[in-house]
């Protein structure tokens, strides 16, 4: 029986092996030209040069901020349940850290679900259209290959944020073939599916497997994807980026030692039940690298300033305006019993439509919640969405008073959509608030500062202060560190 040290070197001993095989590995020999192979060749072939200073720039701020909402995410219940789950079932090798949680170390794989699970505990992290979220599935998988591998091959910053950058543009291309992928979803949760797909590339990358290990471990991705709609608003949602950063790190490892898949997953091929089993209107093109310019070079990433769905923030943002209304008519909070009738005019989505939401997770996915917390207090935060918050008689009254409307010309898209607060008074009087962009949306992205304001506040929770700028400083010079482990080390 292998010893605890053993153990420990055994998978240490194997990623060093993959690394070696995979730079001694000649070029990708010639294959069926597919769309498939095309991302193959595309995760195993791009170079550092390919990452402009814009694209750099914001990817770092999404690694940033991923790890803030992480961290705090590190404190929540459902974390604290798959951490026991995780420490308790399984016998991990000690390998890849815990966010908030030092000393503690679990097998990668399971310190990517746990992790990923803590990204998404609250429904802070960041979003992109179409719907994703793109980071939560990355960035925790790629830390637990950079702790599996050995110190003194580590990732370089560059290397690390190439392979995280990867991992983005995989998801993003792959939502970009689909027009239903354009909306709110209502089959399925998108990070389940191209999130598995984005790790999975990542950790390829960052693992330097060649072409066809890169295409097979999409291939192997795919068949670990997906998740249904009807555990949104609950417990499991966060298990949805947990699994989606795990199972990608799977489908690469699984890749490097072998295992093969279907070469046509990524491809329409008719009567082949491929990625287009998850969107029917799936029409795929071929991913070049000559004169590839990445997705975050046009679009920006949306970073949420409260714990909530991202549909949220533009009725938060009406309801605030209104609250504002209300304030300068007699400078104090207008007692909810003045308050007759709330008209939300705001998309048709069911799944973030709850009238009466009973817990934390359906608070954050409810319109009526969101908007009559904003009434009363001007504002939402991370405290919004506690127990004795939940339970306040005077936002119970407002919620009783909500009506919903949803006009044609207010589409369940994250790029259209907007939300209108119309209140009605006693004395007849209304007030009208609108949002047509709100301040963290990637049409106005939040500032550095603002970010960085967000980033401190959430990480500030589980980590001391020298650390949490530490980790700020990190952060900002990726691109320069010759190693990874000034990053690691702060979070072990």
């Amino acid at each position: 029986m292998l010893s605890k040290i053993q153990k420990t070197i055994r998978p240490m001993c194997a990623v060093r092996r993959m690394h070696n095989l995979a730079v001694k590995a000649k070029e990708c020999p010639a294959s069926e030209d597919t769309v498939t192979s095309s991302f193959g060749r595309f995760v195993s072939e791009v170079k550092p040069g390919h990452l402009s200073p814009a694209v750099l720039r914001c990817s770092k701020r999404m690694v940033l901020d991923s790890l803030g909402v992480g961290l705090l995410g590190s404190t929540t219940k459902v974390f604290e349940l798959v951490l026991q789950h995780c420490q308790l079932m399984y016998a991990p090798e000690d390998i890849s850290s815990v966010y908030g949680h030092r000393g503690n170390r679990l097998s990668p794989t399971l310190a990517a679900f746990v992790n990923g699970v803590a990204s998404h505990s609250m429904d802070f992290d960041d979003t992109w259209h179409p719907a994703t979220h793109p980071s939560g599935a990355v960035l925790p998988a790629l830390l637990a290959v950079s702790d599996m591998m050995p110190k003194n091959n580590k990732p370089s910053g560059l290397d690390f944020l190439l392979a995280f950058n990867v991992g983005i543009e995989i998801q993003g291309r792959l939502m970009r073939f689909s027009n239903e992928a354009h909306n709110i979803p209502k089959r399925f949760h998108p990070p389940t599916v191209v999130g598995t797909m984005g790790s999975a590339a990542a950790c390829a990358r960052l693992m330097s497997l060649d072409c066809s290990q890169c295409s097979h471990a999409l291939a192997i991705a795919a068949s670990l994807a997906g998740a249904p709609m009807a555990n949104a608003a609950t417990q499991s949602k966060p298990l949805h980026i947990g699994n989606a950063a795990r199972l990608g790190l799977e489908a690469a490892l699984l890749a490097s030692r072998g295992l093969e898949a279907s070469p046509l997953i990524l491809d329409a091929v008719p009567g082949v039940a491929g990625f287009n089993a998850f969107y029917e209107d799936y029409a795929p093109q071929f991913l070049d690298l000559e004169g590839h310019s990445f997705l975050l070079e046009e679009q920006d990433i949306a970073f949420k300033r409260f714990p909530a769905h991202l549909g949220m923030h533009w009725v938060v943002d009406a309801a605030a305006s209104v609250h504002k209304l209300l304030l300068s008519m007699d400078s104090r909070p207008v007692p909810p019993s003045l308050i007759d009738d709330i008209l939300l005019r705001v998309p048709r989505s069911k799944y973030i439509n709850r009238p009466f939401p009973k817990s934390e997770h359906q608070a954050r996915h409810s319109f009526q919640f969101n908007a009559c917390s904003a009434l009363l207090d001007g504002e939402v935060t991370v405290q919004s969405f506690c127990d004795a918050a939940l339970a306040r008689p005077e936002l119970l009254a407002l919620l009783s008073r909500v009506r919903v409307e949803h006009p044609e010309d207010n589409p369940a898209n994250f790029d259209l959509m907007y939300a209108e607060v119309q209140v009605t008074l006693s004395n007849r009087d209304v007030l009208h608030g609108r949002c047509n962009t709100f301040y963290g949306h990637w049409r106005n992205p939040l500032s550095d500062e603002s970010l960085r304001k967000k980033f401190q506040n959430n990480a500030e929770t589980v980590l001391p202060r020298d650390t949490v700028d530490g980790l700020v400083e990190a952060v900002q010079d990726l691109e320069n560190l010759r190693d990874c482990t000034p990053l690691l080390s702060q979070l072990q």
